[in-house]
């Protein structure tokens, strides 16, 4: 499912005890020309009040309100709590993760089950086979699996296999040739090895284990499918049966993946990538077992090094948190429990904190916004001189089906069968992940659940969804300094409400204008408006491709436009 998220920075606003009626004047610098430099005349004050705390890759507004919110989190799990059984279901799980005693007292071990099924396998038939297995347990080994909306089915949801396998972000890590690139590739390398050691492995053996590694997701990140490519939906979208599929990647036994992940009966699914499987097939007769094992190995002690020992912890930490995104500081033992607690029982853990903070006045306040807005977005469509008038109807009915998702869901999520155990962080953690992706697993056959959230309520972020043609605002970014029930209307319009503007706007914007008021994907401009939409949207390409970010680091034009 696409979904687009707020990326809005909105410095000038400020909690309501800090300025009158919400709003901060100290956060602009006056003394910047807003004609020359307008960033920094908006921004600059809070800018210099403002350092990147050491524990963070990054700091703004977002980051401000996320660090109160978990705030007001940790307090719901160590103090205030939440009735019934979830509300001890999320204590449990937050107390384990906090007890760091025992999770350092258990060293590795929760990993040998794992490890003892990955020595024992001598085939690439039996590969295969623990890749289902470890799919079942909600790791996505090699490749994404779960279930999608249909594309062409609006009302349907259908199994779906995309490209993954990866322990870097994206296949360019891999494939770019510059000195940084290659550099930080090899920094991988290392701390692939330096993980291995942390399995008892020797230098020399830890190293060739790494450059295996490295040698694998390399071939599979060629045969990944780039971010520009993937954001035209058609690229992402193949249809097939599964017999097709078997045809297409043959050395991947797809019977034995969905009886062992006791999938649906399956008629077909959408095969997103299909290049990627088709090689990743070939890997796995091509490469000898002893490769995928050293791979599997990888992927199972990084997929579970959060909830591991410290030393693994720390590991971790430096290369993903340190190397990659630039923090300075391991994050406090209680943030990573808190976001780890919201990953794990989201809905859970959310009911209290949206009861605690937005309420139904809020809800409704927010609500009466986005009409105004939209009701502003179909004046400025039908005032569009280049547009003619079927696609203006088609695109003003678009807009009138928006679904806006205030706050938090309508139906809360069961957890009913989801066991957890105090005194046991792998074991609930691991439950958790196979619990999400067997309730992802179950929607396959059934009609599309539009009430759905794909966002838990305390998330500081919004998104659009093109395929159920919904906007969504949790209630953990209707909070100042975005919005606040006492705030000077016009200070909310100019903090949620531009967060409202921009995620209506992905229903229109290169990927979402290709689905349309149902949320099927389906051309409905006429030939000379979508000429006349690309000539458009070109300018920005053009333009902000010609930007530099940082150093010698340019912007990607054509992602901007998502």
């Amino acid at each position: 499912m696409f979904a687009f998220a707020a990326t809005l920075a909105l410095p000038g606003f400020a909690a309501e005890s800090a300025a009158i009626n919400g709003f901060d004047a100290s956060a602009l610098d006056r003394a910047a020309d807003p004609c020359d430099n307008f960033y920094q005349f908006a921004c600059g004050g809070w800018i210099a009040k403002n350092e990147i705390p050491p524990d963070q890759p990054r700091w703004g507004r977002f980051d401000e309100l996320a660090e109160r919110n978990r705030r007001e989190l940790r307090d719901i799990l160590e103090n205030s709590g939440a009735a019934g059984e979830d509300g001890r279901k999320i204590r449990d799980f937050y107390d384990s993760c906090m007890d760091e005693k025992a999770i350092d007292s258990l060293g590795l071990a929760p990993l040998k089950p794992y490890l003892d099924r990955i020595d024992s396998l001598k085939t690439g038939a039996e590969i295969f086979s623990e890749i289902a297995l470890l799919q079942a347990e909600g790791m996505p080994a090699l490749f994404l699996y779960g279930s999608t909306q249909d594309f062409k089915d609006a009302e349907q949801v259908i199994a779906e296999v995309d490209q993954g396998g990866l322990g870097l972000p994206d296949r360019d890590y891999y494939l770019k040739t510059d000195a940084k690139s290659v550099k930080l590739l090899a920094q991988y390398g290392e701390h692939i090895g330096k993980m291995f050691s942390l399995l008892g492995y020797d230098q020399a053996k830890s190293s060739e284990a790494a450059k295996t590694v490295v040698s694998l997701e390399t071939e599979l990140a060629r045969a990944s499918l780039d971010k520009v490519s993937r954001r035209e939906p058609a690229n992402v979208y193949h249809k097939m049966t599964v017999a097709e599929l078997s045809a297409l990647a043959p050395d991947m036994d797809w019977k034995e993946l969905f009886a062992k992940t006791q999938a649906p009966a399956l008629e077909s699914l959408n095969v997103a990538t299909p290049e990627f499987f088709r090689q990743a097939s070939r890997l796995l007769s091509q490469r000898p077992p002893e490769d995928w094992k050293t791979y599997l190995r990888w992927h199972t002690l990084s997929g579970h090094a959060s909830r591991l020992s410290s030393a693994v912890v720390n590991e971790d930490f430096d290369f993903y948190g340190k190397t990659l995104k630039g923090a300075k500081e391991l994050r406090p033992r209680w943030k990573r429990c808190v976001a780890q607690t919201d990953n794990a029982l989201g809905e859970a853990l959310g009911k209290r904190y949206a009861e605690k903070t937005l309420g139904a006045e809020g809800k409704a306040e927010v609500l009466r916004m986005i009409r105004n807005i939209e009701d502003a977005l179909g004046r400025d469509i039908g005032e569009l001189g280049w547009m003619d008038a079927q696609t203006k109807k088609q695109a003003l009915a678009k807009l009138k089906s928006v679904a806006n998702k205030i706050g938090y869901p309508d139906k809360w999520r069961d957890y009913s069968a989801l066991e957890m155990k105090r005194g046991d962080e792998f074991g609930n953690a691991a439950r958790a992940d196979s619990f999400e992706f067997r309730r992802e697993l179950a929607k396959i056959g059934k009609p599309v659940d539009r009430a759905e959230w794909h966002m838990t309520p305390p998330t500081v972020n919004a998104y659009y969804s093109a395929q159920l043609n919904s906007i969504n605002f949790p209630a953990g970014i209707l909070q100042p300094p975005f919005y606040g029930v006492n705030s000077d209307i016009a200070v909310n319009y100019g903090g949620i409400g531009a967060v409202m503007g921009h995620e209506l706007t992905h229903g229109f914007d290169d990927k979402g204008r290709k689905f349309d008021d149902k949320g099927n994907m389906r051309d409905w401009w006429s030939p000379q408006d979508s000429t006349e939409y690309e000539k458009r949207s070109e300018c920005f390409v053009t333009e902000y491709s010609s930007f530099t970010a940082v150093d010698d680091i340019r912007l990607n034009g054509k992602l901007t436009l998502g």
